[in-house]
């Protein structure tokens, strides 16, 4: 079938909203009709590494719709059901076994090369392939194919414009806290990077019952709205970061979160741990950091890395979807609305900062 779809052709050119044609769907595919599409920063990372000497390409990985089709084989998805898209993963391997999904053996296959997993092409263009099926989805385009492991069937009194980033975005930043960090009410948490990510890191922590929040970010408005969230803001222009931590924290906060991905900004991360504090990163940036190995070891620190918030997303997106129906988790907050010929300015204002999460409405 014939679509609109929001192409890449290249990192330094704009989006091109053009005609392709998707494939018709499997026996074991779902056809879903996008309503929103959250704007990630690994879209624009990955559109940014993709030369244009590999064609075009469909991403987006933050999709929102409605069921169109299911194919023979599909279980547990009806047409009509609204649902939301994240990450692809096998269900087989030691890692999804393990409740590990985000970390399948099988990720870059499934999300990452540009086609099914058997190697063919889920959108051409004048009979040439287009690099597509981007997290099993491809999302910057009006209808796509997904599968049952990407797929939550949500209910449809749910916003799927201001939930679309459960996807990945927000599951990202809550799963952080909730699932790796695990902060009790006495902890104190950082997070250094006031993005969609980072707030939504922020809400789980509050969501949890910590008290000491901190948020570090170089933009007004974003340290504004953290502190209406209840966190102390840190502006990095102008203040001593580490310093203001440990006085902030009596000495040290006992957990922290990066999401920048910049080398000095981690560093602050850890150097700002109490002894036996953890330090999470989520954050593509840079492929090498240098470690206060000494610092580490002696303090007892930790330092990981997190995934898609190390969720499994068929329960843990309506984990969060239940704390934004209490009111503890008010995503809908962060969320600004762009129709999705827009996404060139969509990218424009988050890559200056004035905006948290941009989502494209068809």
């Amino acid at each position: 079938m014939q679509v609109t779809a929001a192409l890449s052709r290249g990192p330094h050119s704009p989006f091109t909203l053009e005609t392709v044609e998707l494939d018709e769907p499997r026996a074991d595919e779902v056809l879903v009709r996008i309503v929103a599409t959250g704007l990630c920063h690994t879209d624009l990372f990955t559109k940014a590494a993709l030369p244009h000497t590999l064609g075009p390409a469909v991403l987006g990985h933050e999709g929102a719709g409605i069921v169109v089709h299911v194919g023979s084989r599909v279980n547990g998805v009806m047409p009509g059901d609204h649902v939301i898209l994240s990450y692809r993963h096998c269900g087989d391997c030691d890692q999804c076994r393990s409740a590990g999904p985000a970390y399948c053996v099988d990720a870059h296959r499934l999300n990452s090369s540009g086609r099914r997993a058997d190697g063919s092409a889920t959108v051409t263009q004048n009979g040439e392939p287009v690099r597509a099926a981007f997290f099993g989805q491809s999302s910057f385009a009006e209808h796509v194919l997904a599968t049952v492991d990407n797929v939550i069937v949500v209910d449809k009194s749910v916003d799927l414009t201001a939930a679309a980033p459960l996807g990945c975005g927000f599951q990202t930043g809550a799963g952080a806290v909730l699932n790796v960090l695990r902060p009790v009410s006495e902890s104190s948490v950082v997070v250094f990077g006031a993005g969609s990510v980072g707030f939504a890191a922020l809400l789980a922590a509050r969501s949890a019952g910590v008290a000491t929040l901190l948020a570090v970010d170089p933009v007004p408005a974003r340290r504004a709205l953290a502190e209406e969230f209840g966190a102390v803001a840190i502006d990095p222009g102008s203040q001593d970061v580490v310093a203001a931590i440990r006085a902030a924290t009596g000495g040290g906060a006992t957990h922290t979160l990066d999401t920048t991905g910049i080398p000095a900004v981690i560093g602050q991360a850890l150097s700002s741990l109490r002894a036996r504090g953890s330090a999470v990163v989520v954050g593509l940036g840079a492929p090498e950091v240098a470690v206060n190995i000494q610092d580490l070891m002696l303090s007892g620190k930790t330092l990981r890395g997190c995934v898609e918030g190390d969720s499994s997303v068929q329960q843990f997106i309506p984990q969060l979807l239940a704390l934004h129906a209490d009111g503890k988790f008010p995503y809908d907050r962060l969320v600004t609305e762009y129709r999705f010929d827009d996404i060139n300015r969509a990218v424009a204002d988050q890559a200056a900062g004035t905006v948290i999460k941009p989502v494209l409405v068809w």
